[in-house]
C-alpha cells in the first residue's frame, strides 16, 4: 500500500509575519505554523510573560527568529509604536494576522458603554489602525492580511452583542480593504472560527457550575463531533497567505466543524 505524500507546509523562508494576540491560543498556533515554515515572526501581545514563554518555545538555531512586542491594542499610540518597532528591525512585512480580540459577555440590560467601546477598539479599530500603520512596510510585490473574525459575525449567541457586532464589522472591513488594496497586490481575507479549544475556553469551563456537561453539549453542536483546535485555524491562515490562494481576496473561511450548518445550533 502506497504511503500518503507529505503535506506541504508552504515555504515562507525570508517572509516576515506579524501576529497580534500571538502568545496563546489561536494566535500562538498561527505564529508557530508560520515559524515552522521558515518565516520570521513578530508576536504582538499584552501579556509579557506568556509572550516570552511562547517566543522561547519557538527558539531554534536553524529557523527564522521570533520576537515579542508587548502592547495593548486598546491604545492607539501603542499600535503606532508596534509598527515603528517592527519597521526598525525588518525592512519589510509580508503578512499581517489581526488575531487579537476580546469577548465580554453581557446581556442587553447589563451591557456597558465601556465594555462596548473596548471590544470595538480591540476587535475592529485595532485591525484597521494596524493595517494603516503597516502599509508602508509591505513590499511592491504585495502580501497578505488575515483577519480573525468569528461565526458570531453571522449567527447570534446569548450575551454577545458587542463581540458579534465587532466581528461582523470586521468582515465588512475585510471586504473593503481587499478592494482598496488589490492594486497594491495585498490580499485581505478573514477566518471565522467556531468553538476552539484554547486556554481561555478551559478557564471559562472552570468558571461554570457543570463544566463536563457544557463541554459535552458544545461538542455535540458540531456535526464533526468535536470542538476545533488552534491548529485547525493555523492551517487555514497558512493557506490564505500562500500562493495556493493567490486568486482569493475579500473572502472568508468558516472553520467550525459544521456548527453553523444547523438551523438551530
Amino acid at each position: 500500500m502506497a504511503s500518503e505524500p507529505e503535506r506541504s507546509a508552504g515555504n515562507f523562508a525570508g517572509k516576515v509575519v506579524v501576529v497580534t494576540g500571538g502568545a496563546q491560543g489561536i494566535g500562538r498556533a498561527i505564529a508557530e505554523r508560520f515559524h515552522s515554515a521558515g518565516a520570521s515572526i513578530y508576536i504582538v501581545d499584552r501579556n509579557a510573560q506568556t509572550g516570552r514563554d511562547t517566543v522561547s518555545s519557538m527558539a531554534h538555531p536553524t529557523i527564522a527568529l521570533a520576537t515579542l512586542i508587548q502592547a495593548d491594542l486598546n491604545d492607539e499610540g501603542a499600535i503606532r509604536r508596534v509598527a515603528e518597532e517592527v519597521g526598525s528591525r525588518s525592512p519589510h512585512v509580508d503578512i499581517l494576522v489581526n488575531n487579537a480580540g476580546i469577548e465580554i459577555e453581557q446581556s442587553i440590560e447589563d451591557l456597558t458603554l465601556e465594555a462596548w467601546e473596548r471590544t470595538i477598539a480591540v476587535n475592529l479599530r485595532a485591525p484597521l489602525l494596524l493595517t494603516q500603520a503597516f502599509l508602508p512596510y509591505f513590499p511592491i510585490s504585495g502580501g497578505a492580511i488575515i483577519n480573525i473574525s468569528s461565526i458570531h459575525a453571522s449567527h447570534a449567541f446569548p450575551n454577545s452583542i458587542s463581540y458579534a457586532c465587532s466581528k461582523a464589522a470586521l468582515l465588512a472591513l475585510t471586504r473593503n480593504l481587499a478592494l482598496e488594496l488589490a492594486s497594491r497586490k495585498i490580499r485581505v481575507n478573514a477566518i471565522c472560527p467556531g468553538y476552539i479549544d484554547t486556554q481561555l475556553w478551559d478557564d471559562y469551563l472552570k468558571s461554570v457550575d457543570n463544566p463536563e456537561q457544557l463541554a459535552e453539549a458544545t461538542k455535540a453542536l458540531h456535526p464533526l463531533g468535536r470542538r476545533g483546535l488552534p491548529e485547525d485555524i493555523a492551517g487555514a491562515a497558512l493557506f490564505l497567505a500562500d500562493s495556493d490562494s493567490s486568486f482569493m481576496t475579500g473572502g472568508q473561511l468558516v472553520i467550525d466543524g459544521g456548527l453553523t450548518l444547523r438551523a438551530h445550533p
